[in-house]
């Protein structure tokens, strides 16, 4: 289906089609450019690919590019992930050469020519530094800045001087000691996509049991992440054990491997090790698949689901599952205490805290009502703040900002 704003009337206000037609006019000879790493798997991506073609159809001239680099480049930016949500570093000077080196490599064959750059992350951070600057650059940085290890803050710092803007996604996040611009746009969603859309009831049953033998003999706890230690899947699997001392339940853990993630597949192959015995019995079911239907139906399916992570910058498939109705227990952390409001249309608890998680989780499987009531609440909210053209609005005002 070819996105255009139209399909979204009846999901926001009419005022609000109007507001993003009239906010486009000014930008209708601007060319704009996105810049990434991976063109699936994540929220960047996801969010990409429909804000590209919206603002194309509104009448902006709108592109996406991605970086091309090898595992070896995808392994240092993770670690310089990693530090930027307070992990340790040790950047060897071949480590940087890679980095710079790669983005360089990239300059030379990818001519920019664009009124407005916008690069998301660290990953291609560095483009700005090969390229005559001629139009605004503006980073926007998608990760949990909370609390950083201050030696890749340094490393970072002269790169990040040379944007203009900088994007975050929570005031937590603001860098006071960076003399730059900050904006606070939150992360959306995309209703209409293939993972949060409608479809028939008979088809998600049929296409899960594919994947959870006998799916629909007994609930299930959801958690969709990445393979991360951030999103601590071994956390949520002693979580599911606490559950099931008191209700018999199964727990599905389903993270797609980003290209731009090297350390994925050891965390999902280590799960798969240590915790044999409940995938054999049927208890522990583990999908690392880029299926967006899957994810829809598994969100949809699920009697509750769980966002455990010790970090994170926003949580957008915590905002995919309030859109769909779900009851959300989900760690106080990043981005996630935006979307929840603890108590009313789901429960905040404390990252550490296994069985404050796990008597949530019981309490949900045992009172539908209060499960029904949590997602009726949490459904209205992403509707009124966390969908794609609101982002879009934010993304128009400050084009029209930066080409006045």
């Amino acid at each position: 289906m070819v996105i255009t704003l139209e399909n979204y009337r009846g999901i926001v206000d009419d005022v609000v089609i109007t507001e993003i037609y009239r906010k486009a006019r000014r930008l209708y000879n601007k060319k704009i450019l996105n810049i990434n790493s991976t063109f699936q798997g994540g929220g960047v991506a996801e969010m990409l690919s429909t804000m590209v073609p919206l603002a194309n159809d509104v009448g902006m001239d709108v592109g996406w590019r991605i970086l091309h680099a090898n595992e070896d480049f995808f392994g240092v930016t993770k670690k310089i992930h990693n530090s930027l949500q307070g992990d340790k570093i040790h950047l060897t000077e071949r480590k940087k050469d890679l980095y710079f080196q790669t983005n360089e490599n990239f300059s030379v064959y990818t001519h920019i020519h664009h009124d407005i750059v916008v690069i998301h992350d660290p990953q291609p951070l560095p483009l700005v530094k090969f390229y005559k600057k001629r139009q605004p650059w503006v980073w926007r940085c998608h990760v949990d800045l909370s609390n950083p290890n201050e030696e890749i803050c340094d490393f970072l710092r002269p790169l990040i001087l040379r944007y203009d803007v900088m994007i975050v996604s929570n005031e937590a996040y603001v860098r006071h000691d960076l003399p730059i611009e900050q904006r606070i746009f939150y992360p959306a969603i995309d209703p209409l996509s293939s993972k949060n859309r409608d479809f028939p009831e008979e088809e998600f049953d049929k296409f899960l049991r594919k994947f959870i033998p006998d799916y629909d003999k007994k609930p299930f706890m959801l958690q969709v992440s990445r393979f991360d230690k951030w999103k601590d899947p071994e956390g949520v699997i002693e979580i599911f054990r606490k559950v099931k001392e008191e209700v018999d339940v199964r727990l599905v853990l389903c993270g797609s491997m980003a290209t731009d993630d090297p350390e994925g597949w050891n965390i999902f192959e280590r799960i798969e090790r240590k915790y044999s015995d409940l995938i054999k019995s049927g208890d522990l079911v583990l999908i690392s698949l880029e299926n967006n239907f899957l994810v829809n139906a598994l969100q949809r399916k699920a009697a509750v689901v769980i966002q455990k992570s010790l970090r994170e910058g926003f949580g957008l498939t915590v905002t995919e599952a309030l859109w769909k109705g779900k009851p959300v227990v989900a760690s106080a952390v990043g981005g996630i205490p935006l979307q929840i409001k603890d108590g009313y249309n789901g429960f905040l608890v404390d990252p550490e805290d296994v069985d404050g998680f796990a008597k949530r989780v019981i309490d949900i499987l045992k009172a539908p009502e209060l499960a029904a009531l949590l997602g009726k609440r949490g459904r209205e909210i992403v509707r009124e703040k966390f969908l794609i053209t609101r982002l879009l609005m934010n993304y128009t005002d400050l084009f029209n900002e930066l080409s006045s």
